[in-house]
């Protein structure tokens, strides 16, 4: 399957040709995706720009139909979509089905829903002065779309992510460019596909995928480019903060995260293990949310690093199309190394291998053996860097202001956890902890709360109204009374 850019309304083929898109659960080729070339990149933002004042000034009931079609056009092609999925990721079945496809035909029907735009302010009475005569000054606020915003998207969900920053673009009356990871973009030209048969107009959604950080440069540094909403490590986020600093362009930044799950000597050890367990099953943990920094009271550390070693040793490693999967591939060989070479930097720096830490014996495929380092402590690599894989490190500590310490002292402050069995005490400690979120007793999310980091893990907040709000300008009309 060989797939073209889609830059102003148009299928175009790619300047630098084709690459290899390969499953990381067989090692075979999966597609080959297009390789846009600087200029195709300019000219998809140029294609943003043009399109930009008929969109902006479409009604927003309009706007959101299309975004409805669009959820209903995915939601018809759920099995096929979800299969690409899969083959591109290495998710299972089920979680292609339902966290990756399902979730963004539920944020496309999400954002089919109009909201109002704008509200008033309190009246002001103001004396008289200098510049005018004493009076009763009235106010509103309201919500403007920012302009062309260029998306780069995570490539550990193709279809969540990019959705998630798409939907409420467009619905604000935004155009956009979406640049996906290079590992899994033909998941990302099926939902342009699906947004043309919808009905939106040429040039509102453009799409243009490849190897070379030059595309994702020129789609970042474009001076058609108003906005940048961008998904991945810390280290990239610096990079595009610099660019977007120097043309002040506005940013959504969602970076890297180090999770600390604090285990208090009341909690429910059961549900504490298949929350945090989930570092080891969930995208095979390639997802900034895990709760991947155990800190367990001294009280339940013992019982807690058994119970999550029993765990992790009862999951089975494989094929993410058998139903009974429960951990799937890592991304890519090079990440696969990288997910390795932490495991020995642990080991070398003294942390416990208490299961895991080697390769499932598969004769193919990017696998890692869910891994649980005990005997950890705070200062150690494993423990204040991202590794994105299915890789826990558990530290103890002793008293309340000691956990809260331990989970604050981390560069990122992205979703924290606390496990309780008293629920005053877990809000107590939740709300001294510096992250964007915290789940209590619970890894789940509310799909309306806000999103985003404190300090390294991101700038700006999305998700519900929030994302309506990150994709907007707020403008202030005043008027005398």
């Amino acid at each position: 399957m060989n797939r073209r850019l889609f830059i102003g309304g148009e299928w175009v083929e790619p300047d630098g040709g084709h690459y290899e898109v390969t499953d990381p659960a067989t090692e075979q080729t999966v597609g080959w995706a297009p390789e846009a070339s600087r200029d195709q990149v300019h000219a998809a933002c140029a294609a943003a720009r043009a399109a930009f004042g008929a969109w902006s000034a479409t009604p927003a009931e309009e706007r959101a139909a299309v975004l409805g079609r669009a959820a209903e056009i995915i939601r018809a092609r759920l099995v096929p979509y979800a299969e690409l999925a899969r083959a591109e990721t290495g998710a299972t079945t089920g979680t292609a089905r339902g966290m990756q496809v399902g979730v963004a035909a539920a944020r496309f029907r999400r954002y089919a829903r109009v909201e109002p735009a704008e509200w008033p302010i309190a009246p002001q009475i103001n004396e008289a002065g200098p510049i005018g005569k004493a009076g009763v000054m009235g106010a509103l606020a309201v919500r403007q779309p920012v302009g062309v915003v260029t998306c780069i998207t995570s490539y550990n969900n193709p279809w969540a992510n990019t959705v998630g920053k798409v939907a409420p673009a467009l619905a604000m009356g935004n155009t956009v460019v979406v640049k996906p990871a290079p590992q899994d973009p033909l998941s990302v030209y099926r939902m342009a596909e699906a947004l043309e048969e919808a009905g939106v107009p040429p040039g509102v959604v453009n799409v243009v995928s490849g190897r070379s950080a030059e595309t994702g440069e020129a789609a970042v540094a474009s001076p058609d480019v108003d906005m940048v909403s961008f998904t991945g490590s810390t280290a990239v986020g610096q990079r595009i903060a610099e660019v977007c600093g120097r043309a002040m362009k506005r940013q959504l930044m969602e970076l890297g995260g180090k999770g600390a799950a604090l285990v208090l000597d009341d909690a429910d050890l059961g549900s504490a293990v298949a929350g945090i367990g989930t570092t080891f099953s969930f995208y095979s943990g390639q997802i900034c949310t895990a709760p991947t920094r155990v800190l367990a009271q001294r009280g339940v550390y013992d019982r807690l690093v058994e119970h999550l070693a029993d765990c992790a040793g009862r999951l089975k490693v494989g094929d993410p199309r058998e139903r009974d999967t429960v951990v799937g591939p890592l991304i890519s060989a090079a990440h696969r190394d990288r997910v390795e070479s932490y495991v020995e930097l642990g080991r070398k720096e003294g942390a416990t291998v208490v299961t895991g830490g080697a390769r499932p014996p598969m004769d193919r495929g990017f696998y890692v053996s869910p891994t649980l380092l005990a005997d950890c402590t705070n200062d150690m690599r494993v423990a204040r860097e991202e590794i994105f894989g299915p890789v826990v490190v558990v530290i103890p500590f002793d008293d309340e202001d000691e956990g809260v310490a331990l989970a604050n002292d981390s560069d990122y402050g992205l979703i924290d956890y606390v496990w309780s069995a008293d629920v005053a005490r877990a809000f107590r400690v939740a709300r001294r902890l510096r992250a964007g979120g915290v789940g209590i007793n619970t890894v789940g999310r509310n799909m309306e709360a806000p999103f985003g980091g404190f300090k390294k893990s991101g700038v700006g907040r999305d998700v519900g109204s929030y994302a309506l709000h990150a994709y907007s300008e707020v403008q202030a009309i005043v008027w005398p009374g």
